[in-house]
């Protein structure tokens, strides 16, 4: 099993920037992949980027060129860099883990961008 722990939410003004952090613990040298998804209430939880082992990374198009996935294997955590953020950005967000065809999820940490 695995433990996820986010920090890093609040509020920013649109344009703005803010780092998520996540750390792990546990069963981390099983983990396949890590990433974060967000909710808005009343929608469903959607990617929003994903880093494998190996380093390779996937963006859900909305973040392309302004979020950054990356990982530190030493220390355990992923961290999601977000810039030039807009209102529509504001969510709760979720990192996960993979591991054994399992899913594990953090408490989620919120973002609010104002315009």
């Amino acid at each position: 099993q695995v433990q996820l722990v986010e920090s890093g939410g609040g509020l920013v003004q649109a344009g703005g920037s803010l780092r998520l952090s996540c750390a792990a613990s546990g069963s981390v040298f099983s983990i396949n992949f890590m990433g974060w998804h967000r909710q808005v209430p009343g929608k469903q939880r959607e990617l929003v980027a994903v880093i494998r082992n190996g380093g390779s990374t996937y963006y859900a198009d909305s973040v392309k060129g302004r979020f950054t996935v990356s990982r530190d294997n030493a220390k355990n955590t992923v961290s999601l860099q977000m810039s030039s953020l807009k209102p529509e950005d504001t969510a709760v967000y979720y990192c996960n883990a993979g591991l054994d065809g399992r899913v594990y999820w953090g408490q989620g940490t919120p973002v609010t961008v104002s315009s």
